[in-house]
């Protein structure tokens, strides 16, 4: 493919609000699309991966272009990927063939700068997981594969899949995680399937976090943190649309999200509330099962969301520790004596993890621990995630 000229600016305009504004990728490419309707399915293509792989290898790449412009990014990753840079692209540093001369030079140069994360992050990454954190950053930085969750109120797994073949969309299931499917390494989902109520896509790992909650129908159940609403979904198939979910967030933005996609998932006993002042006062003691999906860094979900290292910082990662402990100081009291509770986050970090949930057992003794997990990217493939299940002492055990 051709480095046409009105990509390329596309690709750097991009880039630019995300590097220098702040900007989420996610957001910045969704608008720059919005603002260019004419563009087509490969010209898309094109500045998605441009993008994308320049925010995930931007540290790499600086040091094979010999500058952190965002033009002279394009044109190390452009010439990685084996196209032609045009003539006309100008930026400030090597040329072409000093960049594959300092491609050469790459492996020796320190991790941070092949794995292409800050020097901050790097050394607290190996700090907290030791050995294993080389093994989880070239996972994390690895593309991203689409897993799907079928939502058992409306279809089978069997039929999803026959469903998605007729439409020209190849799955395979996955060992372990019985309502997901993937996507083969490469491929999207076509917005009408993926606006379908019979799938929602969620990591895999993902659906590893809310069976530990370990809910049945009649259960009333709160998602204190619910987001969009992937997890209160998924909640919503295994109680069978019986009883009561209680979905909360602090964001309206995101639970108008989640209205919509409860409405094409046919889940009829989810009650979407915006978390107030009197929230607590009012549903104190209410819940037998509480999901806390705490805010955290993320780290988990790099291969997906490369800008996230980028704009995290120390003193940000601070601030987020410190509301996850008063989130899990608050929220327990919206669960009744013999409930149980589920914290959860999507970030590998220990301090985030098994940090948080032993300083809450330490700090009372209502609570022993159930069953966790540590999902791995470079054991599964998938998105990095922790969950853990707290419950009153003498409540029988969910673990394993």
């Amino acid at each position: 493919m051709r480095v046409h000229r009105v990509l390329a600016e596309g690709c750097a305009g991009v880039l630019k609000e995300v590097f220098v504004e702040g900007k989420v990728l996610d957001r910045a490419l969704d608008e720059s699309f919005r603002a260019n309707p004419k563009w087509g399915k490969r010209d898309r293509g094109f500045i998605a991966t441009t993008v994308f792989e320049v925010t995930r290898w931007r540290r790499s790449l600086a040091f094979v272009a010999d500058g952190d412009a965002v033009e002279a990014l394009c044109a190390a990753q452009w010439r990685r990927g084996g196209l032609e840079v045009p003539d006309w692209w100008q930026w400030k540093g090597a040329d072409l063939a000093d960049m594959a001369a300092r491609e050469e030079e790459l492996p020796g140069q320190p991790r941070a700068v092949r794995e292409s994360v800050p020097d901050w992050l790097d050394a607290l990454g190996e700090a907290e997981l030791g050995e294993a954190w080389d093994r989880e950053l070239a996972a994390l930085n690895r593309r991203a594969r689409i897993f799907l969750r079928v939502n058992p109120l409306l279809a089978t797994v069997d039929e999803v899949v026959e469903w998605l073949a007729g439409e020209g969309v190849t799955v395979q299931r996955v060992e372990g995680v019985p309502q997901a499917l993937v996507l083969p390494e490469g491929k999207l989902l076509p917005k009408p399937c993926a606006q379908d109520g019979r799938i929602e896509i969620q990591d895999a790992g993902s659906q590893q976090i809310v069976p530990l909650l370990d809910v049945e129908p009649g259960m009333r159940v709160v998602d204190a943190c619910a987001g969009a609403g992937g997890k209160t979904l998924q909640i919503a198939g295994l109680m069978k649309n019986k009883g009561e979910i209680l979905a909360l967030d602090v964001a309206e933005r995101k639970l108008v999200e989640l209205k919509k996609r409860v409405g094409r998932a046919g889940a009829r006993n989810v009650r979407i509330e915006r978390w107030q002042d009197s929230t607590l006062r009012q549903r104190k003691g209410w819940a037998d099962r509480l999901l806390i999906d705490a805010p955290c860094s993320g780290l988990g979900t790099l291969k997906r969301q490369p800008d996230l290292k980028w704009r995290l910082t120390r003193a940000g990662l601070e601030k987020i520790k410190r509301k996850q402990a008063e989130l899990l100081a608050l929220y327990q009291n919206l669960l009744g004596p013999s409930g149980k509770l589920v914290y959860a986050t999507c970030s590998l970090l220990p301090s985030e993890n098994q940090g948080q949930v032993a300083a809450l057992i330490g700090s009372s003794s209502r609570w022993q621990l159930g069953k966790e997990e540590l999902i791995s990217p470079a054991a599964t493939g998938w998105d990095g995630f922790y969950g853990a299940c707290l419950m009153p002492e003498g409540v029988q055990s969910n673990r394993l």
